[in-house]
């Protein structure tokens, strides 16, 4: 063999080499790989939030469900009534109250009702949190009587974080009135098919500008001559159930 051909082997040698040593290399990146499994996802705790209406001819808004610490409260009695409870107490809409409860950093989960609720009618919603966030959980529920101009109803910081899976809270609740309509009881005025009126107006004619207890409906049957209400839309307290099952 002569030199150059000795030569030529020697780097085909050498550079084979080098091929095969990055070849291992390579596999052994491949094996080394070893990525730590994904963290498990949180534990959660899921509630369901059944909202009965007892009344006789009270259709109930779509409701709003919020689950929050203390520091958040949908209303307080006594005290005017936020932009988007007037919203929901004036026509039925919960949409601007649950954007300020999502937008308070108290408040860990919302939920909205699919529609209406008629006399004896029910409707379920779910709400899931941490449950590391249980032991300061409170719950909150509203709707609006919408044969009415601007009463409410539900719960208002129920306190449920020591429930158990398979624990239930059933309560019944009052009327209030947002205190931000006068109560006319004009049809123009009633959003609900009694009335068929407005909704929600930004303007508050009602001189308290209060949230406090409903007196009640007085309806044309009782001589409120201008009246689009009949007795049938009286109501008598409590005027809905609400009832908390704790299901994981």
């Amino acid at each position: 063999m002569t030199l150059q051909n000795k030569r030529a082997l020697q780097v085909l040698t050498v550079g084979f080499g080098v091929l095969l040593l990055q070849a291992c290399d390579s596999d052994n990146d491949t094996f080394i790989a070893n990525p730590s499994p994904p963290p498990p996802p949180p534990a959660m705790a899921s509630f369901d939030v059944t909202v009965a209406n007892l009344t006789g001819a009270q259709p109930l808004s779509p409701v709003a469900v919020i689950a929050h610490r203390a520091g958040y409260e949908v209303f307080a009695v006594g005290e005017p009534a936020s932009v988007g409870l007037e919203e929901l107490a004036e026509g039925g809409d919960n949409t601007s109250l649950l954007a300020e409860a999502d937008g308070d950093a108290a408040v860990l989960a919302t939920a909205s009702g699919t529609g209406a609720i008629g006399p004896a009618g029910t409707e379920t919603v779910s709400v899931e949190v941490l449950e590391s966030d249980l032991p300061d959980l409170l719950m909150s529920v509203s709707t609006m009587l919408v044969n009415t101009n601007d009463a409410i109803s539900g719960i208002n910081g129920t306190a449920i974080g020591t429930m158990a899976v398979g624990d239930v809270v059933s309560l019944r609740t009052i009327a209030y009135d947002a205190g931000t309509e006068l109560n006319t009881e004009m049809g123009t005025e009633i959003p609900g098919p009694a009335g068929g009126g407005e909704g929600f107006n930004a303007a508050r004619n009602d001189r308290a500008d209060r949230v406090s207890m409903h007196s009640g409906v007085v309806s044309q049957d009782d001589g409120y001559a201008t009246s689009s209400l009949s007795e049938q839309h009286r109501f008598d307290n409590p005027v809905t159930q609400i009832r908390i099952e704790r299901i994981d």
